[in-house]
């Protein structure tokens, strides 16, 4: 697994659900609307692909990220998850 992979199944073990990739100004329009649709909002960077790693659309098992290249900094991977009662009490105590 490598390295996005792997912390995707760990933010999904968490609740997490990644929704897509932006950058600005669509990645500040897609979480003020998730947050106010009643979702917590979760971003991360997005990692460079490396050489080897194959490309969906050339038949290879990997994401595709080849529209990104040398421009990832910009970029930032959008995660979801409900509002959870937990959360709420942490925000209020804070």
């Amino acid at each position: 697994m490598d390295e996005l992979s792997l912390k995707v199944h760990e933010l999904e073990r968490e609740g997490w659900t990644k929704k897509f990739i932006a950058d600005e100004p669509r990645l500040s329009e897609a979480v003020d609307l998730y947050k106010e649709s009643g979702y917590e909002v979760h971003l991360e960077p997005l990692p460079g692909q490396n050489r080897n790693e194959s490309c969906a659309i050339d038949g290879g098992k990997g994401e595709c990220r080849i529209c990104y290249t040398g421009s990832e900094e910009r970029y930032k991977i959008i995660f979801t998850r409900p509002i959870s009662s937990e959360s709420e009490l942490q925000d209020s105590s804070s």
